[in-house]
Formats: structure tokens, C-alpha cells, sequence
């Protein structure tokens, strides 16, 4: 469906507008307002695009599309559907709480909150780009500013050392993706039977409707899975994550864990585009979906600083949600997309919540912590909520998010489900396990400095515990957006030519949307 207002440019240059204005304000105090206006004007109209999105149709809505660069028929095309739109307003809301959650941070800068601004400009590009070259430059574009936001912004000696090891694996991970793009660009010709570059074709609807052979599609989902799992993070290309939430302020940390462009991507483009191969490699990504899971639970157990307890529990996260992905049914799909939309939204809201800890305390290592409870009640009141809601307790929106995902692993893959399960236990007992030493065992050796929660703190986790009960209470209101998307995703990967009868039933596949459970 064609916009005749460009509604998602305008969403995405209202930020870089913002950032522009702040390059010539004369003061902080004007900027820190000028950045709040733009991501709070960023989020209303990301709310209008919900507002106005038809939930009835499963495909692209709000579609824009003009020439960039006609030679190579790289076109200027943004669009959402059901899997991608909720993702415009997570966006915009985080970042308003990031900006808020760091009004009183020492050594900010005019410069600090514009790159704020131009990362979330980047981020709503990548949620909207249908052009695969221009879905990767928005995808690149995210890079410039996390740099600097990670090596400037900090005490840490090691902030520097951190972000350049973060853009380099992020550059590393780029170019199996481009190398992706110009397969899928160049089978595209050869499918026409015309000369290079004459029928190149970047455009993700068209590439969807192209064939592609089966040896290619193996090499394009891996390579496509590569470079989107060092985004995610998955094991074993997780280390930035941990270094990068011990060095970098904690609202950065909050809007990199809430992200998650890598499984989206995996989403959208590596199992959409290459259909045979996700179908014929899902019991991989099961795999490596449990030893995520898993790893990063274990690695969570061991920590004794909040900050790395919640990178490792982000990361065991990105498992549950890969096993969702793997069980290829509405249930797994629909769990994994509601655990993207909850889940990251409660991990960040975490991490804010440990950078006002670090911000009265200096620390948040176990053994300098204790009697938190009693010394900041109010900080402590929404942290259990916060934790409570991130182990899936009910009334929380990682509650049906969870119960769809391991329902939908028990489905298809039993053994998964059960790993789920186990996953779900050492995640409780890492975060029970710190929290009841830090905040209602003994006071520990840091004297807590300052107020409680500052009113500006409070409408911050008051507004984010909204939502996450919101998406609790009220799961159908999310599910109904993607519904329709998901049914069409999840048809295009089950419903091929060549799977038929006796093949779908040896895959335990039924046409449509149905997967059936497997023994063993």
C-alpha cells in the first residue's frame, strides 16, 4: 500500500532534524530540550503509523519508493508490515527514555545528544528499508554514533579499546552481508536471462518473488545468518556486549540491548529470502538458539556486577527467541516477535535502572552493594517489579510472550522446549540470586549519595511499567498487528514448490501454517 505522504522519511528525518538544530544551539540545557521535542515528536508519529496501519493486511503499508541510484536500480523504498511496525514506536520510546534517564549525567555534551538522535534516526531506518543496499546503510549508518557514544561517554580506561573492538566485529559482520546482497542481486539477472547491470534488482518484494537455486540459498542464508548473528549477539560472537555495558553509559547500553537489529534481520531478510534453507536448517538454529540460551544463563550465574549480569542475560535471551524462530509455527513466530517487543523494553529498563545505581553508589559490584532495599526504596520498589517481570510473571508482557514461545518449541522440537525451561530456571535464579544480596542482604561498603528516584526517573519507570503491563494484560492488542504478517511469513517458508505430500509430511510440515509436533 503506497503512502501519499511520506510518513516513514518524515519519521526518520524528524530526529536528524533535531540533531542538525542542536549542532547551532548555544547551550546544553537547549539542546537536552531540543533532543527531548525531537524523539518526543518521533514517537507521536510513530504512534499515528500504528494508529493508521490495517492490521487485516499481511503485506507492506505506508510503502515509499523513489529512484537513488538509477544505474543500478537501488531505489530510496521504505515500508512496514505487521512483524516490523511495533518496532518504530519501541524505538521511540526508548530513546525518550534514554535521553531522560541521562538528563543528569556529568560530562554530557551538545554532541551526545545529537548522536542519540542519529542513532535512533539509523534504527527506524533499518525497521523500514524494503532496499537491500539501503537497509544496509542504514544498517552501517548505526555504527558512527554508538562509536563515539561508547569511547567518549565514560570513565572506564578501557572505553576506547571497547569501541573499536565493537566496530570492527560490526564491520567484520558486514561483509558476508553485502556479499549476500550482490548474490541475491546478480541471480536476480541471470533468473531474466539480460546482461549486468541491467536487470539488478535490490528490492526486497522482488527478490522474495525471484528464484532462487538451492545451492545459493544455503550459501545466502549463511551468509546472511553470519552477519546478523554478531548484531544479535549470538554465542560465540557475543563478547562486545558484556564489555560494552561495563563501559559505556548506561542509557547506551539500554537503547544497544533494546535494538536487537540482528534478529530482526534474521526476521525479515536471512529465513524470508531463503526459504529451503531456514526450513531445511532450522534444527541449526535450534541448536545454536539452545547454546545461547543456555551459555549466557550460566556465563549471568557467575556474575557479580549487575551491568555484566544483565549483557549475559540479554544475551541467553536471544537463544529463547532463535528456538521460537526454529519451531516454525504461529506459536514460535508470534512468541518470538512478543518476546522482542517485552522483553527488550524490560532489559533496558533494567540497565536504566542500574545506571541510577551507578550514579549514587559509583558501583554496581555485588560486594560493595547490600540493604539497598532500605536505602532507596523506591529504586528498589521498581527494580523487583522490573525482575519480576523480565522472569515472565504473569500480568507482565514476557508472560504470553514465553508461554507462546515454549509452547511452540514443544511443538516442533520437544528437546527445545525442555531447554527453554531450563533456560527460563537459571535465568531466575542468577537475577533472585543477585538481587537478594544486593538489595535485602546486609548494607554493603558504598554509602548511597543522593535522593532516592528523582521525579524525572520515576515518570521514566512509571510510563515503561505501563507498557509492560500493557503488553501483559492486553497481549492480543500486540498480536493483532502482526498476525497477519506472521501467517504470510511463516506460509512463505512451509508453503514451497517441490514440498509436497509425502515431503511435507516427513519434514512433520502440514501446507499452510500448522507445524505439526515431532517425536523425539
Amino acid at each position: 500500500m503506497t503512502s501519499p505522504i511520506p510518513l516513514l522519511s518524515l519519521l526518520i528525518l524528524i530526529p536528524l532534524a533535531g540533531a542538525l538544530l542542536i549542532g547551532v544551539c548555544a547551550s546544553l540545557r537547549a539542546a537536552k530540550l531540543i533532543g527531548l521535542t525531537a524523539a518526543g515528536l518521533t514517537l507521536l508519529a510513530s504512534l499515528y503509523l500504528v494508529y493508521a496501519f490495517n492490521p487485516d493486511d499481511g503485506g507492506m503499508q505506508f510503502v515509499e519508493q523513489y529512484p537513488w541510484i538509477p544505474s543500478l536500480h537501488i531505489d530510496y523504498f521504505l515500508g512496514v508490515d505487521g512483524i516490523a511496525l511495533l518496532f518504530l514506536p519501541l524505538t521511540a520510546v526508548l530513546t525518550v527514555f534514554a535521553l531522560l534517564a541521562s538528563w543528569h549525567s556529568h560530562g554530557q555534551s551538545r554532541l551526545y545528544v545529537a548522536l542519540v538522535l542519529v542513532l535512533e534516526a539509523a534504527t527506524l531506518g533499518v525497521f523500514s528499508a524494503l532496499d537491500l543496499v539501503l537497509f544496509l546503510v542504514f544498517w552501517q549508518l548505526t555504527l558512527p554514533p554508538l562509536f563515539f557514544l561508547i569511547g567518549l561517554w565514560s570513565a572506564d580506561p578501557l572505553r576506547r579499546h571497547t569501541a573499536s573492538k565493537y566496530l570492527l566485529i560490526s564491520l567484520c559482520g558486514s561483509v558476508p552481508l553485502l556479499l549476500a546482497i550482490i548474490i541475491l542481486a546478480v541471480n536476480h539477472a541471470t533468473q531474466l536471462n539480460s546482461n549486468l547491470p541491467t536487470d539488478l534488482s535490490f528490492s526486497f518484494p522482488v527478490l522474495l518473488e525471484t528464484p532462487l537455486p538451492d545451492n545459493l540459498q544455503n550459501l545466502v542464508f549463511v551468509l546472511l545468518f553470519m552477519g546478523f548473528a554478531v548484531k544479535a549477539p549470538l554465542v560465540p560472537l557475543h563478547t562486545w556486549l558484556p564489555q560494552v555495558a561495563m563501559t559505556s553509559p548506561a542509557p547506551i547500553t539500554a537503547l544497544l540491548i533494546s535494538m536487537k537489529l540482528g534478529l530482526y534481520a534474521i526476521i525479515r531478510f536471512a529465513m524470508a529470502l531463503t526459504p529451503s534453507a531456514a526450513v531445511e536448517y532450522d534444527w541449526l538454529l535450534g541448536i545454536i538458539g539452545a547454546i545461547t540460551l543456555i551459555y549466557g544463563a550460566l556465563l549471568a550465574l557467575q556474575q557479580t556486577n549487575l551491568r555484566r549480569l544483565l549483557a549475559f542475560a540479554s544475551i541467553s535471551h536471544v537463544g529463547l527467541v532463535l528456538i521460537g524462530l526454529a519451531s516454525l509455527n504461529m506459536q514460535g513466530i508470534q512468541g518470538a516477535l512478543l518476546h522482542l517487543l517485552n522483553f527488550t523494553l524490560v532489559a533496558a529498563v533494567l540497565m536504566l535502572l542500574a545506571g541510577f545505581l551507578q550514579h549514587r553508589l559509583g558501583s554496581t559490584d555485588l560486594h560493595q552493594l547490600g540493604g539497598l532495599a532500605q536505602a532507596l526504596p523506591k529504586l528498589s520498589g521498581f527494580y523487583f517489579v522490573f525482575v519480576a517481570a523480565s522472569l515472565g510473571s504473569p500480568g507482565g508482557g514476557v508472560f504470553p510472550a514465553d508461554l507462546l514461545l515454549v509452547l511452540g518449541a514443544l511443538q516442533a522440537h520437544p528437546s527445545l522446549g525442555i531447554t527453554a525451561l531450563v533456560g527460563a530456571i537459571l535465568s531466575a535464579a542468577c537475577l533472585l540470586g543477585f538481587s537478594r544480596r544486593a538489595f535485602l542482604g546486609a548494607a554493603g561498603a558504598l554509602a548511597v549519595t543522593g535522593q532516592d528516584l528523582r521525579p524525572r526517573e520515576q515518570v521514566v519507570l512509571a510510563a515503561a511499567l505501563v507498557l509492560v503491563l500493557w503488553g501483559g494484560l492486553v497481549p492480543n492488542s500486540l498480536q493483532g498487528f502482526n498476525q497477519k504478517a506472521a501467517e504470510a511469513w511463516l506460509t512463505r517458508l512451509l508453503d514451497q514448490p517441490g514440498m509436497q505430500g509425502d515431503e511435507l509430511a516427513g519434514l512433520g510440515l502440514e501446507r499452510g501454517v500448522v507445524r505439526q509436533p515431532r517425536s523425539g
